[in-house]
């Protein structure tokens, strides 16, 4: 008999985190998450989301032994800015059984109905300003740094309770030496068309780096505030999320527009940590975790795109192309073989247009899901 039991305890807490490592146990695609990290965005009074959101852990139970997680998460912030009701679900885990599924996302629903939502989205882990979207193509190889992987079944079961698509994602795989080399011709007679209309591209000056963050935060919430389950980050979750970012930044991948000293957009390339993560057995960083983390970096030949954003106004202007430019010849200076552009909604037209014809190409999709409550 399956029981859905509500996290209350640390231990409980520990377990949930835990689950995954279980259930993924024999798939050599799987990516632990670090033990540390998921703990805290799954704390109140440890991530900024929870000084402004609440959500609700559960775990199903067949017995003593754990079939599955899941935690219903209500974004008042999302719910202002959007001016709606929804409640939303991630961290969904389990193994191939409907029983469980249905239990955990009938839980999951009941409390989001408790505290008003009349929709359910997700997955996310806990919004779209971090991991997001359920894989549905593309499991022939690991995921890239902070993005999902799952197991095929999910999306059976999920359907099965009433989900239906909201939205897919893509993620482009662009290897250095398919890259059209006109994407890089164009970089010099852009950087001459950006000097006449005082328009400078430079990197991230990490000497100043709580500063430049600020800056940046304003592109952010301006640039993305169109996009489909966009929501802005508050100053506290972006200087968290900087944080996290500074350990593994390479300042080449990580680009700054300005015209006439204001910034007006950023290009954020970060290294795929999950080449070394996948090593560290049950994300637990001690006691040798750490040494494959600070060993390891140095070997990693992939970077994700994790972030490129221009403000309206100049977004005809060329600066997207060159920030591409910049990123995939500053990998192959490097020796990199190549970089995962993600995530990319399907109708951001502009966008997927940009990286076709630098020869990128989809290898992983991802969706998000919605319910009526």
């Amino acid at each position: 008999m399956i029981a859905i039991k509500p996290v209350l305890t640390k231990a409980e807490l520990a377990s949930f985190v835990d689950f995954p490592h279980k259930l993924y146990e024999d798939d050599h695609n799987y990516v632990p998450e670090l033990h540390i990290a998921q703990r805290d965005i799954l704390t109140p009074g440890k991530h900024p989301f929870h000084n402004h959101s609440v959500m609700q852990l559960f775990l199903a139970y067949e017995g003593k032994e754990i079939k599955g997680r899941v935690a219903a998460i209500l974004n008042n912030n999302h719910n202002s800015f959007k001016k709606v009701s929804d409640g939303f679900f991630g961290f969904y885990d389990l193994y191939n059984d409907p029983e469980v599924s249905e239990k955990l996302l009938a839980e999951a629903e009941k409390w989001l109905v408790s505290k008003g939502a009349t929709t359910m989205i997700g997955p996310v882990n806990p919004s779209t300003n971090e991991a997001t979207g359920l894989l549905i193509e593309g499991y022939d190889s690991p995921p890239v740094a902070m993005m999902t992987y799952n197991k095929p079944y999910y999306l059976d079961l999920l359907t099965a309770f009433g989900f239906k698509k909201n939205v897919d994602i893509l993620a482009y795989d662009l290897p250095t030496n398919v890259v059209d080399k006109k994407t890089l011709r164009l970089k010099e007679a852009l950087r001459q068309r950006f000097k006449d209309r005082n328009i400078t591209i430079r990197n991230i000056n990490l000497k100043d780096f709580k500063n430049e963050v600020q800056k940046i935060l304003k592109v952010y919430n301006a640039a993305w505030e169109d996009n489909t389950g966009f929501v802005p980050m508050t100053d506290e979750e972006f200087k968290y999320l900087a944080k996290d970012m500074k350990m593994v930044l390479d300042k080449d991948f990580a680009l700054i527009a300005e015209h006439e000293g204001t910034v007006i957009g950023f290009a954020l390339a970060i290294p795929d940590i999950n080449q070394v993560l996948i090593k560290i057995k049950r994300g637990r960083l001690l006691p040798t975790g750490i040494f494959k983390l600070l060993l390891g970096k140095k070997k990693i030949n992939y970077v994700r795109v994790l972030a490129l954003g221009v403000n309206k106004e100049y977004r005809k202007a060329g600066i997207e192309a060159f920030f591409y430019a910049e990123i995939i010849q500053k990998a192959i200076d490097k020796k990199i073989k190549g970089g995962e552009a993600s995530w990319i909604l399907e109708n951001n037209e502009m966008m997927n247009k940009g990286l076709q014809k630098m020869n990128a190409t989809v290898y992983k999709r991802y969706r998000i899901l919605e319910k009526s409550i």
